[in-house]
C-alpha cells in the first residue's frame, strides 16, 4: 500500500522531494525537480548559502539565477530546518565526501544527514543516497540505523544509491541529460526510485544493489585517474628520451578503436578524480587485499605539482634565472576550464611549492577572485585586465580557461611555461611545454 501511494505521487507529481547538500550536486538536482513540477526543499546548514539561494542568487556555475528564480517561482525553497524532513516522501542525500588528513574516507557528512532523517523519519519515504563513497556505505550507514529503529526496507521505507555523475562546466552533459545508475536495497527500492529518478534524467540505468551502483562509481574515476598518470608518467618519460609526447598522443589517438584520449597536466582536481580512487584503495584494505596498481597512480598524480617546480625551475635557467626571487605569475587556478571550482587543484599545490622555493608567486583567474592558501589565508588573484605579463620572470599555464588571449600572453611575457599545450598553435621560443622540453633546451631563448 505504501509502495503505491508513492508511485501514484511521482505519477501525478504531488510527491515533496528534499535535497540535502546544496553544492554542486544538490542544487543542480534541485533544480531539475522544481522543472519537472514537483515540490523540492532544498537542506544545508551553511546560512550563507540557503539566504543566498532564497533571495535568487546562485553560487553555482551551472545553474543561472534565472533557472534559480523560475524554480522559486514553482515553490523551491532552500533551508537550515531539518525538522521540515518528516514532510518530505522524497530524500535525496548529496553531501560531501572528503578523505581524512590519513586518506581514509571521511563519512561524517553522510553521518550527519542520516542522523537529521532518522530524527525525523516517518514511514513510507524514499531515501538516495548520492554521495561517492565505499561499496557498503548504504548498507552500514543508513540501512543499519534504520534497523536499529524498527524500520524495515523495502516496507517502512525505501533505500537507493544513485552515484552522482555531475561535471561542472560541462556544456554539453548536465544532471538532465547523462544516464545515471541507481541500485535499491530491494527490487521496490529500485522501482521506486528509478520511477522518481526517470522524471527528470530519462536515461536511468537500474542494477541489483546499492554496492554495485556505489562500485560503479569508483570505477568511473579510478579508471579516469589511472589513465591521467599513465600519460603523466609518459609527459616525464618524454621529457627523458626527446619525444614530443602531446604530438604522440594526437598520433595514437587517431586509432579508431582500443584507445581513449587522455592529456597530461599539472596534477588531478575537483571533488571526485583525486578522491573516489582512495575510497577503493581503502575498502580493499579494510579486506587486506591491496591495490598497489590504484595507490601508484594516484602517487604519480601527486607528484605533478613537484613536477611542475622543477620544469619552471628548468625554465628559468634556461635564461640565467633562479627561482628563488624570481616573479612568477600562475595562470588558472580552477582545477579545469571555464568554472570557478578550486577544490583539490593542483595549482593551490603549485602555488604552494613555489613559494616554498622562494619564488614570488602571484596568481590570475578569470573565474576565481579569491582563494585561500595552506595556512587558511585569503589569497586574491588579479584581473585578467589588470595583468602586466612582461613584469614576470616566468609565466606558469595550469589551467586554459578559453577567456585568456594567449597570443596576446604570448607577445608581452619574457617566458612560459605551458603545462597543457594550450600554445601548441603559437610559434614562440620562449614557450616551454611540459612534456616536449627536452627539444625545446635545444633553442635559443630570446627575452626581452
Amino acid at each position: 500500500m505504501i509502495q503505491e501511494r508513492l508511485l501514484e505521487k511521482i505519477t501525478d507529481r504531488t510527491m515533496t522531494v528534499g535535497i540535502i547538500g546544496l553544492g554542486y550536486v544538490g542544487l543542480p538536482l534541485a533544480i531539475a525537480f522544481s522543472s519537472a513540477g514537483y515540490k523540492v526543499v532544498g537542506f544545508d546548514i551553511d546560512k550563507n548559502k540557503v539566504k543566498q539561494l532564497n533571495a535568487g542568487q546562485s553560487y553555482i556555475i551551472d545553474i543561472s539565477e534565472d533557472k534559480l528564480k523560475l524554480a522559486i517561482a514553482e515553490g523551491f525553497i532552500a533551508t537550515t530546518d531539518f525538522s521540515i524532513l518528516s514532510e518530505m516522501d522524497a530524500i535525496s542525500i548529496c553531501v560531501p565526501t572528503p578523505l581524512t588528513k590519513a586518506q581514509t574516507p571521511d563519512t561524517s557528512y553522510i553521518e550527519s544527514a542520516v542522523s537529521q532523517i532518522n530524527q525525523f523519519k516517518r514511514q513510507g519515504q524514499l531515501i538516495v543516497l548520492e554521495s561517492t563513497t565505499y561499496p557498503g556505505t548504504t548498507e552500514e550507514l543508513i540501512e543499519q540505523v534504520f534497523k536499529q529503529e524498527g524500520y524495515q526496507v523495502g516496507l517502512d521505507y525505501f533505500l537507493c544509491f544513485s552515484p552522482e555523475r555531475v561535471d561542472p562546466g560541462n556544456p554539453i552533459y548536465n544532471t538532465q541529460n547523462t544516464p545515471k545508475v541507481i541500485g535499491g536495497t530491494t527490487e521496490n527500492c529500485t522501482l521506486l526510485g528509478k520511477s522518481l529518478y526517470e522524471k527528470v534524467i530519462p536515461n536511468m540505468v537500474s542494477v541489483s544493489s546499492p554496492k554495485v551502483a556505489e562500485m560503479s562509481k569508483l570505477i568511473e574515476n579510478t579508471f579516469r585517474s589511472i589513465n591521467i598518470a599513465f600519460v603523466n608518467e609518459l609527459a616525464m618519460l618524454s621529457d627523458t628520451i626527446d619525444v614530443d609526447v602531446w604530438e604522440s598522443i594526437e598520433a595514437a589517438s587517431t586509432k579508431p578503436f582500443g584507445f581513449m584520449k587522455f592529456q597530461p597536466g599539472p596534477g588531478i582536481g575537483g571533488h571526485c578524480i583525486p578522491l573516489d580512487p582512495m575510497y577503493l584503495s581503502w575498502k580493499a584494505k579494510e579486506s587486506n587485499f591491496y591495490s598497489s596498481f590504484i595507490d601508484l597512480a594516484q602517487e604519480i598524480n601527486r607528484l605533478m605539482p613537484g613536477v611542475v617546480c622543477e620544469k619552471a625551475s628548468e625554465a628559468l635557467n634556461s635564461v640565467q634565472k633562479s627561482l628563488n626571487g624570481s616573479r612568477v605569475l600562475l595562470l588558472g587556478v580552477a582545477y579545469k576550464s571555464d568554472i570557478d571550482d578550486v577544490r583539490e587543484s593542483p595549482a593551490l599545490e603549485v602555488y604552494e611549492l613555489l613559494r616554498e622555493k622562494g619564488a614570488l608567486v602571484s596568481v590570475c583567474d578569470p573565474f576565481v577572485p579569491k582563494f585561500r592558501d595552506r595556512t587558511g589565508n585569503m589569497v586574491q588573484t588579479i584581473y585578467t585586465s589588470d595583468v602586466k605579463f612582461a613584469l614576470y620572470d616566468l609565466v606558469i599555464l595550469l589551467t586554459p580557461h578559453q577567456s585568456l588571449d594567449l597570443q596576446a600572453i604570448a607577445l608581452d611575457s619574457q617566458l612560459i611555461l605551458d603545462t597543457k599545450n594550450a600554445f601548441q598553435e603559437i610559434a614562440n621560443d620562449k614557450i616551454f611545454v611540459m612534456g616536449k622540453m627536452a627539444k625545446k633546451k635545444r633553442l635559443p631563448v630570446s627575452i626581452h
